[in-house]
């Protein structure tokens, strides 16, 4: 049975193993930071009222230049879209009937997006640490290399030593680096290759406003790259690809260092919470650098009754059979708020107790 390729698909995943929904649902399959949206979003929603009697301005202003600012970059570098997945795809076309390198277990839509397109694809499996070899000799006859960082669904930050080593082999072999940096929001900006790509006409960067702001809702994500890469993937894109409500929230949103702060902290102690609560129940935990973490129970063959489990209990995690290298045997968990995180522990606890019951 096949079941939804990306979290906050509950209703779909309950309706798919014919499991009754709970009367009580919280969705640790999605990882969109539970502190909800920054205060002045519900401050100031009444004033937004009038933005959808206009057209909004067809390159994302204000958000365009509050990016550009946030990023100390050119307004020309940056490409705004209906969501880092429509980046994504529009991107993809560069690449027809090219060769492509993946680096699994990541996120299904760099496939999911060049696939139509004729692409010859090769995949390196890195569950956490990159071969490096493997990766640099890949480069050598590529034309592109999508590389996640921190990586969805293990969190698993490359070093950026490592990233400007790959980006240096890719540029002297001219293939292009694309680098998923959604969930970058959750470490510091200083991890962003960003302030490097003056050097590295071959790389693009896509972030995500989903994510560290809580609002998937209104869907706006961003490139940054060199100018003629830019204006290649913007021809491609249809006009007001962005809409008024998203780009006048998300520029206000780069102003909120505070929230950013606060969110990067709740979310680094929840991880370590939970990591050290998993560990003391000898499940393998990966080492995640962001807001979710993906762990291993002792015996992975337990690991369809235990999903299914949880899943009667009303706790839905976020299953990896459609990510190459994990296979099913592994899930994934976005951090919630300590009541949520409490009751997913104590539900966890039951299980393992009955479990070593039997």
């Amino acid at each position: 049975m096949s079941l939804p390729s990306h979290g906050a698909n509950a209703h779909q995943l309950y309706q798919r193993l014919n499991i009754p929904i709970p009367e009580m649902v919280i969705d640790f399959s999605e990882n969109v930071n539970p502190l909800g949206p920054p205060n002045f979003v519900r401050e100031q929603w009444e004033s937004y009222a009038n933005l959808i009697t206009k057209y909004p301005d067809p390159y994302g202003e204000p958000f365009l230049s509050a990016a550009a600012m946030y990023h100390d970059v050119s307004l020309k570098q940056i490409l705004i879209g209906n969501g880092a997945a429509e980046i994504f795809a529009s991107i993809a076309i560069r690449y027809q009937h090219k060769k492509v390198v993946i680096i699994h277990p990541t996120f299904s839509e760099y496939e999911a997006t060049i696939r139509p397109y004729g692409v010859v694809i090769k995949e390196i499996i890195a569950i956490s640490s990159l071969p490096m070899n493997e990766v640099l000799s890949a480069v050598e006859n590529a034309d592109v290399l999508y590389i996640c960082r921190p990586n969805n669904p293990t969190g698993y930050l490359v070093p950026l030593e490592e990233i400007i080593q790959i980006a240096t082999a890719a540029k002297r072999h001219d293939c292009d680096l694309v680098l998923d940096e959604a969930f970058l929001d959750f470490i510091e900006e200083q991890e962003s290759f960003i302030p490097y790509l003056s050097d590295f006409p071959n790389v693009i960067v896509v972030r995500s406003m989903t994510k560290m702001y809580a609002i998937p809702g209104l869907r706006l994500g961003y490139a940054v790259a060199g100018k003629a890469t830019i204006d290649d993937i913007r021809s491609r894109l249809p006009h007001w690809n962005s809409n008024a409500l998203a780009t006048t929230i998300g520029a206000q949103c780069f102003k909120e260092e505070e929230y950013r702060q606060h969110a990067i902290h709740f979310a680094r102690k929840a991880r370590t919470d939970f990591t050290q609560f998993l560990e003391g129940l000898n499940c393998r935990v990966l080492p995640s650098q962001t807001n979710f973490l993906c762990f291993q129970l002792p015996d992975p063959v337990q690991s369809k009754d235990f999903f299914e489990y949880l899943l009667a209990k009303g706790c839905v995690l976020r299953h990896t059979e459609n990510f190459k290298g994990l296979d099913g045997n592994w899930f994934r968990v976005g951090m919630k708020k300590e009541d949520d995180m409490q009751y997913l522990k104590k539900e966890l606890t039951t299980w393992f107790e009955e479990s070593l019951s039997l």
